[in-house]
């Protein structure tokens, strides 16, 4: 799976070649955390919307039964994929995951044939329909739809998730739940018969009703206020003591003023977006792919001393700086948005937050700009100590909807786009006895102009480009400026 949100290391190039440290997705946790509340109640604003989409191309169409079985063994063993969301009560509580008591596999995995000639760009856009499409609240937030008909003898599979599931990090592994490693290999039988002990130890215990997850009011806020957070409470009182007294600021405990410090950082920036041409916002979608070598991509970072994590994001300023020179608007600088993986081993679902800083568009040479890059990412790591999403989210819970969103819209608003990456396979993948050829995530736009995600896969940094094409009126100039990036960059290589 990919994401919107994946999780950028800036420290080294591992991001995409190691193993990060996850939770286990089938965890029965049925509390959201407070970041995932969040997420949920932003839906109030469609323009921020979380919902991300995995767009998977095949060699050839997979077995729906054998795909099938794959997700009924999933949806026993990650409990989250067989529920719905309960709102918390008055803002005070985080939301719940209750069981939808309706819950048929077959309302969440569809299968199509597109019209001929099946192009690409005839899947591309089904996908940016299918993304847009909002989910019912009222069950389980995923839907895997089965295309074929494309060109070539080919198929896709759109993998769509809400990220109140799970983030970018957690998406890979859960895909791994339907993954093969060769064509051929054994599947799961229906309802578990194979004997494998991890059907046996899937199935969920009896589920209480919807009417039990109701808690009494003042448990419900002690859940919301101590066991549902993952930083102390104290800290938390501290912090909000802070906002209303200041002049405190300087007597406040190191961890309490590292985490006002990188919190006012985070909502600091007010300044409109920097883009003359990229004003406008709507919900009209427009979805672009692109790929690039792994191994070149890799040693071009190396020889001019960064790292793949830089040579992404060096990408997109480099396409988005092209595309303001072609425009006859050229632009010194664009704040781009950038996740950052917060997960530890402790994780849930969900563990990233998200950094701002301005990178240079400028036309100049592409070893020059990776450099520029390099610095601007450096700059805002040491600038301050980003606190997780988590954090925020704690903090801004008691506030009324309305306003939230609001608030976010206005944070959206100095971001011209976002960029994400996750670490993939270096191996070969199927589904369902289907080869994965490119693995191309699809991020959430959360008001900005686009979002440029990257998923690595055997040997290929698979790219999706999310575009709100009021904001960029010429989408297809846009990704003929990413392909000229790559391009330039990977022939820097040598």
């Amino acid at each position: 799976m990919g994401p919107t949100d994946h999780h950028t290391r800036t420290t080294d190039d591992r991001t995409l070649s190691a193993d990060p440290p996850t939770a286990d997705p089938t965890a029965d946790d049925r509390t959201l955390s407070a970041a995932e509340t969040m997420m949920w109640r932003l839906e109030a604003d469609r323009h921020l919307s979380s919902t991300f989409a995995n767009i998977t191309v095949l060699d050839r169409p997979p077995d729906l039964d054998r795909l099938r079985r794959r997700m009924e063994r999933a949806v026993r063993r990650i409990p989250r994929l067989r529920r719905c969301i309960r709102p918390g009560f008055a803002n005070l509580t985080p939301a719940r995951w209750v069981d939808d008591p309706e819950f048929d596999l077959d309302t969440h995995i569809r299968h199509i044939a597109l019209p001929a000639p099946g192009t690409e760009r005839q899947l591309l856009d089904l996908a940016a329909l299918v993304l847009a499409d909002p989910f019912d609240p009222d069950r389980p937030l995923w839907q895997f739809v089965v295309v074929d008909g494309l060109t070539a003898g080919r198929a896709a599979l759109i993998e769509k998730l809400h990220h109140t599931i799970t983030d970018g990090e957690g998406g890979v592994r859960l895909a791994m739940e339907f993954l093969d490693l060769q064509r051929d290999a054994p599947g799961p039988h229906p309802t578990g018969a194979d004997g494998d002990e991890d059907d046996d130890d899937a199935a969920s215990p009896p589920q209480p009703g919807t009417a039990d997850a109701d808690l009494a009011q003042a448990d419900a806020v002690r859940t919301a206020l101590a066991s549902a957070l993952r930083i102390p409470l104290g800290v938390v009182e501290q912090v909000r003591e802070l906002l209303a007294e200041p002049e405190r600021i300087p007597a406040a405990t190191a961890t309490a003023g590292d985490t006002l410090a990188g919190l006012l950082d985070q909502v600091a920036t007010t300044d409109r977006a920097c883009s003359p041409l990229w004003t406008d916002r709507s919900l009209h979608r427009h979805i672009v792919v692109g790929s690039a070598p792994f191994d070149d991509t890799r040693r071009t970072a190396r020889r001019l001393g960064g790292t793949l994590n830089t040579a992404f994001l060096t990408l997109a300023a480099e396409a988005a700086g092209r595309y303001h020179t072609l425009s006859g608007a050229p632009v010194d600088a664009l704040r781009a948005s950038m996740a950052v993986s917060t997960r530890t081993v402790e994780s849930g679902a969900n563990a990233f937050t998200l950094a701002r800083l301005l990178v240079p568009t400028a036309p100049m040479p592409i070893a020059e700009r990776f450099r520029a890059v390099d610095d601007a990412v450096r700059c805002s790591a040491d600038r301050s100590t980003l606190p997780g999403l988590e954090v925020v989210a704690t903090l801004a819970a008691p506030l009324p909807t309305a306003i939230l969103t609001r608030l976010a819209r206005q944070q959206a608003d100095t971001v011209d786009f976002a960029t994400s990456n996750v670490k993939g396979s270096p191996v070969p993948l199927y589904v369902a006895g289907a080869r994965l050829l490119h693995n191309h995530p699809v991020g959430p736009l959360g008001g900005v102009a686009f979002n440029l995600t990257l998923l690595s896969h055997d040997g290929s940094l698979d790219m999706g480009m999310n575009i709100d094409s009021v904001a960029v009126a010429d989408p297809a100039l846009l990704e003929a400026c990413l392909a000229d990036a790559v391009d330039e960059f990977t022939a820097a290589a040598g």
